[in-house]
């Protein structure tokens, strides 16, 4: 299934759910939910990374904390990490050409977002979310100079939509999508810059294990 079916179907999903006759939930005042989560992220640095890397997306593993008020409003921080070594390439004509020099990339997002989550239907509950998040980006390469390697970090935005399915009164697992917008660390330099892409974000599929009310 792809990033864009999914996308489509966890909207049609909350819309359905929202619109359902929701069950009544009981004001539960802040309840602090940890939970680990995996995201396969498509970047839309798309020919970027294809070039490096051949792949277009990239699995990210990390963990936070959920804090929910009343079970309707919600605040997440979060931190996530991928590493991924491939090679440095240039592009001519449109064309990527690998040089054959090992290339390490690793990004670290930092995230914070807010939203509302709907009334609950039986055991599904459908949230909406944005928020903004700091991404730390570096890439390396043996015998490269500082100048030719990159250590940066920029601010993003954020916008999320999903499910939270419960399967018990202390645990959940969710799905939704995850959307960043991240300008300022690509496309000033090296193969980003030939493909004129600055947008190191992307859309991203999550799923995560929550543990609490």
């Amino acid at each position: 299934m792809t990033l864009s079916r999914t996308l489509s179907g966890l909207c049609g999903l909350a819309l359905l759910l929202g619109a359902a006759p929701a069950a009544a939930q009981d004001d539960e005042g802040l309840s602090f939910r940890p939970f680990v989560m995996v995201s396969q992220q498509r970047f839309a640095a798309e020919q970027t990374f294809n070039a490096a890397f051949d792949t277009r997306s990239e699995t990210f593993f990390g963990g936070g904390l959920n804090i929910t008020q009343d079970n309707r409003f919600y605040l997440d921080v979060s931190a996530s990490h991928f590493s991924q070594t491939g090679q440095r390439a240039f592009l001519n004509n449109g064309q990527a050409f690998r040089v054959g020099i090992p290339l390490k990339v690793e990004m670290t997002p930092v995230e914070f977002t807010a939203g509302y989550r709907f009334l609950q239907w039986r055991r599904v509950i459908p949230y909406l979310g944005a928020g903004a998040g700091l991404y730390k980006y570096k890439e390396s390469s043996p015998f490269s100079t500082a100048d030719e390697n990159v250590d940066a970090h920029h601010a993003g935005a954020i916008f999320e939509g999903g499910v939270e399915l419960r399967l018990h009164r202390w645990f959940g697992i969710g799905a939704d999508v995850h959307y960043t917008y991240v300008p300022g660390i690509l496309g000033s330099a090296g193969l980003s810059q030939q493909a004129n892409e600055k947008d190191l974000g992307g859309i991203a599929a999550r799923f995560r294990a929550v543990v609490g009310k």
